[in-house]
Formats: C-alpha cells, sequence, structure tokens
C-alpha cells in the first residue's frame, strides 16, 4: 500500500435517496437507515443530494430533520441544493431551525445557476418574475447575511400586547454560517467560494477552464489550490476553511458475486462519459472507483485532488438496493476508511 503523509480526517458519505413513486415511503425510510447505519459505523457526515421534479430527495431539510431525531452524532448536509429554486430568506429560516433541532451538526450546500431545465418550471417557480431572477453568486451571499444575523429589515420590537418582531432571521443558529459549504465545479466557483468564506464541496462534475488538459484529478487539484489562496485572508482571521472531495466508490470486499457483477455493469455503463468533456460547457466526470479497499486506497492515494483533502464526502451509486448501500457503507467504514488513515468517530 502507498503511504499518505496526511491521514484522512472526516470520512461521510452522499446519497441520493432515491424511491420508487408508487411507494415513496418507502424510499425515504430507507435513508433516514442508511443515516442510522452511517452512525452506527463511525461515519462523521452523511450528505443528501438535492433533487427537484425526479425520484429522488426534494426536500433535503425535512430529511435533515427527521435524521436529526434518530440521530446525535453525525453530521447531516446538503451537496447540494441549488440556489435557483430558493428563497433565500425562507431557506435561511428552516436551515436555522434544523440546526437548533440537530444540535448544531447541519453542513449546508448551495450551489448557483439557473434550475435545470428552467424553460420547463419557470411558469410555476417565477410565475410573475421569470424574466428578471437573479441566479448569481449575489442569491448565496445574500443567504450566508441572512444566516450570520445580519438585518432583514429596520422594524422591530413588539406590537400589541403579545407580538414581537425581530429584524433579523429567526431562529439564529450561531456557528451555522461558519457551516455553509460551496458546490465548486469551476475555478472561477472555488475562487468566489474562498473569497466569500465558503468551504468547499468538490465533487465527481468539474469544468475545466478553455486551455486546460482534460485531467480531472489535476484540474480538480488545481480548483482547490485556487480556493485555498482566495481563502487565505479569511483563514489568517478564522484558519482554514474546510474542504471535501466526493468521488464514487464502490469496494467490494464483502459484497456477493451477485451484487459485484451488478456494481461493474453500473461503472461500465457510466465509464464512457469520463472519457472526454462532454456538452457545451466541456464538463468532465470523474471515474467511478470500484474493486477491494486496498485497490480503491491506492487509486485514491495517487489522485492529485484526493492529495488535497483530508476530509470526504464518498458519493453512492444512484440506483442500487437498500442491501447493497449497506455493503458498501460497512465496507467504506471497516476497510476502504482505515485503509486511508481514518478511525471511526466513538459512539456518544
Amino acid at each position: 500500500m502507498p503511504d499518505s503523509s496526511r491521514p484522512l480526517r472526516k470520512l461521510g458519505f452522499l446519497t441520493i435517496g432515491m424511491f420508487d413513486p408508487a411507494d415513496p415511503a418507502a424510499g425515504h425510510e430507507s435513508t433516514l437507515q442508511v443515516i442510522e447505519l452511517g452512525e452506527r459505523l463511525g461515519f462523521d457526515s452523511a450528505w443528501l443530494r438535492h433533487r427537484h421534479l425526479q425520484f429522488g430527495i426534494s426536500s433535503p431539510i425535512a430529511v435533515m430533520a427527521a435524521a436529526s431525531q434518530r440521530t446525535s452524532r453525525i453530521e447531516l448536509g446538503t451537496a447540494v441544493t441549488p440556489m435557483g429554486w430558493e428563497n433565500p430568506l425562507r431557506l435561511a429560516e428552516d436551515l436555522a431551525t434544523v440546526d437548533l433541532l440537530a444540535g448544531g451538526r447541519i453542513n449546508p450546500g448551495v450551489s448557483v445557476g439557473e434550475p435545470m431545465h428552467y424553460d420547463t418550471v419557470q411558469h410555476e417557480l417565477y410565475p410573475d418574475s421569470a424574466e428578471l431572477e437573479d441566479f448569481g453568486y449575489e442569491r448565496v451571499a445574500r443567504l450566508a447575511r441572512l444566516i450570520a444575523g445580519e438585518p432583514v429589515r429596520e422594524f422591530s420590537g413588539k406590537q400589541g400586547v403579545v407580538e414581537e418582531f425581530s429584524n433579523r432571521v429567526e431562529p439564529h443558529s450561531s456557528g451555522l454560517r461558519e457551516r455553509l459549504w460551496y458546490g465548486a465545479a469551476s475555478k472561477k466557483s472555488a475562487i468566489w467560494a474562498g473569497a466569500n468564506g465558503f468551504n468547499l464541496l468538490s465533487s465527481s462534475v468539474i469544468f475545466p477552464e478553455v486551455d486546460q488538459e482534460p485531467s480531472f484529478a489535476d484540474i480538480q487539484q488545481s480548483q482547490i489550490r485556487a480556493y485555498r489562496e482566495a481563502d487565505a485572508t479569511n483563514a489568517h482571521a478564522r484558519g482554514p476553511a474546510r474542504v471535501s472531495q466526493g468521488l464514487v466508490v464502490i469496494p467490494t470486499d464483502s459484497a456477493s458475486a451477485k451484487q459485484r457483477e451488478k456494481y461493474q455493469r453500473y461503472v461500465d455503463e457510466r465509464t464512457p462519459r469520463t472519457s472526454s468533456p462532454q456538452g457545451p460547457k466541456r464538463m468532465l466526470f470523474a471515474p467511478d472507483l470500484i474493486g477491494t479497499s486496498d485497490q480503491i486506497a491506492e487509486q485514491l492515494y495517487a489522485h492529485a485532488g484526493f492529495q488535497e483533502v483530508d476530509e470526504v464526502a464518498f458519493a453512492l451509486p444512484f440506483s442500487f438496493e437498500h442491501e447493497d448501500y449497506v455493503q458498501i457503507l460497512t465496507d467504506i467504514a471497516t476497510r476502504l476508511g482505515p485503509a486511508l488513515g481514518w478511525a471511526p468517530a466513538a459512539a456518544v
């Protein structure tokens, strides 16, 4: 095994929480059970993808609220919430509420951009302002200001006998602002996140610069380094921000022959898209990592992006069964994590 000079400090996982539209409750229950399992296995964090008008979690805040009452230690995050679908003030209220219910364990990850397939939903999402909405960085900056407790208005105080009003978002959850993450896939976004005091989520999708060779690992490394350089001023005041990497890993140590066959078929179907940039934005996908934990660890140690981080949120495959996720998470926690120098968190 190669030796790592930086043992993995935090180990997390990311799930999309898929469900059968004929029985959506069962899929959501499965996600909650997976998070509970993650806590028992010692994972540091569990992250939820955010999907709208699909058969995956559309309300990760609600799921995190439920998970917060069934766990006591594991951190809960979103990776990521697309801000184009959100009102920053209302989102700030919901996040603060759930963070308080969770005892300060929420890690909201957000991103900018026009909602996916916007032309098909704008008439319902923003019927009176579709052409005026700003889907840029300011939407995220506004969320951060509101979560930090900056004033929303001048009006506050008591009105009448019982009504009392605040000039900031309530409830206020101290420390939540420092746990905001930005999901950056481009160098521009990574630099913006660093300059504006966000932690960085770097996943299995990136957008290379025009003049960059399409090497996923090298581009991811350059984005993380650009982020850290932009964060230097903030780091001087409060210490370095957190950076997490989120590749798809599928350890097969304890998998059955049938599971290994299914996993390999899944990877084989997805691999062609990783060979070259995709679409007009030249999107690059990272290859899924499959094999024994020792084999995956060796690939990670050689990965330029992984070499830049000391925490990860490994992405679970989209369309597997509950028992598959149990096997994969168990192998990650008991074999892959230790191979990367990680030790499970102690039970509370």
